[in-house]
């Protein structure tokens, strides 16, 4: 398929940011509620209402997934959304009112632009407001307005990132086509290297003013510190976030199973992954068939090896498509 994410049938996706401050949020929603689940793989996340997720939850679904920079105060985004639902009657019905079940989670990118502009309820509703089925833009906008990667040397060797999106198709238990779409915010404190190659696409430079790479994990092999370890400030702090829909029919045990087999993409395309200094995190999201449709089964295991392929290339995608801002260079110009 040609890059993009999706279309998946139920699903919308919106983006809303400040160019000036450098920062921004994406939401994806399905008013009929989509079934959800995730793998936390980073070791510095920032989040909201994760527990929803769990197979034990009284909710079985969630209406609406929030991105958003800003770190810890970026959360706030999630309250538009939720007000935004709210105005519409999408919830889960507790009776005396729809309650909009709304995740969120975060990345940290006040080290470029304006660190006291965040994201909050006000851009995460012009985010809900924003939200269509038609292609969904890549590069600087949404939760990737102000991401970069390649911080092991901080932030002023660093290369500028974004969103990226792919979607891949696997094949259903009746040999229909299902899909799965990748949408991911690439803020790494890593490089991004192209899976298909093995070669270093963008991350930590060499030096200001050039386009060469240092190789990150190269250098940690090496024993390079990041820069800050040790002391104030610390270093900056990143994070991939992912979120992986697909049209197949899945329960919130088996989308677990498939946001951990997504994650081997992030494992792919991302060098080093996973560091204590990234809050990543995959989303795994079904939005099952429209009510008229017959539903779509696919095995976990297609589903999952499809997303780990979706996962990687759209990686790939936050770099290429990303352009220069915040005095770092970007691929895209």
């Amino acid at each position: 398929m040609p890059p993009g994410f999706g279309p998946i049938a139920g699903l919308i996706v919106g983006h809303a940011h400040d160019d000036r401050a450098l920062t921004g949020c994406t939401v994806l929603i399905s008013e009929h509620g989509m079934t959800a689940s995730c793998d936390v793989r980073g070791g510095a996340t920032g989040s909201r209402e994760l527990g929803v997720l769990d197979s034990g939850h009284l909710a079985a679904k969630i209406h609406a997934l929030v991105f958003a920079g800003g770190s810890a105060f970026g959360l706030d985004a999630a309250s538009g959304v939720v007000r935004w639902l709210e105005e519409r009657g999408i919830g889960f019905d507790a009776g005396v009112a729809r309650v909009p079940i709304v995740p969120a989670a975060i990345l940290f990118d006040l080290a470029l632009g304006d660190a006291a502009r965040r994201p909050d309820a006000a851009m995460g509703h012009q985010a809900a407001a924003a939200a269509t089925n038609g292609p969904v833009a890549e590069g600087n906008v949404g939760a990737g307005t102000g991401a970069s990667v390649g911080k092991l040397c901080g932030m002023e060797l660093a290369m500028k990132a974004g969103i990226g999106c792919w979607t891949e198709e696997c094949a259903g238990a009746d040999g229909q086509a299902v899909r799965v779409a990748a949408l991911a915010a690439v803020n790494a404190f890593g490089d991004v290297r192209d899976p298909a190659t093995g070669r270093l696409l963008a991350g930590a430079r060499i030096a200001s003013g050039s386009r060469d790479l240092l190789d990150t994990a190269a250098a940690l092999r090496r024993g390079q510190a990041p820069a800050g370890f040790g002391r104030s400030p610390a270093p900056p702090a990143n994070t991939v976030l992912v979120a992986v829909a697909t049209d197949a029919s899945l329960d919130r045990i088996a989308l677990q199973r498939v946001a951990v087999m997504a994650s081997a993409g992030m494992a792919r395309a991302l060098s080093p992954a996973f560091t204590r200094f990234d809050g990543d995190i995959v989303f795994a999201l079904s939005c099952g068939p429209p009510a008229e449709a017959e539903e779509r089964v696919a095995a976990v295991e297609s589903v999952g090896t499809a997303a780990a392929e979706a996962v990687a290339r759209a990686i790939v995608r936050g770099v290429t498509q990303a352009r220069s801002a915040g005095g770092l260079p970007g691929l895209a110009g």
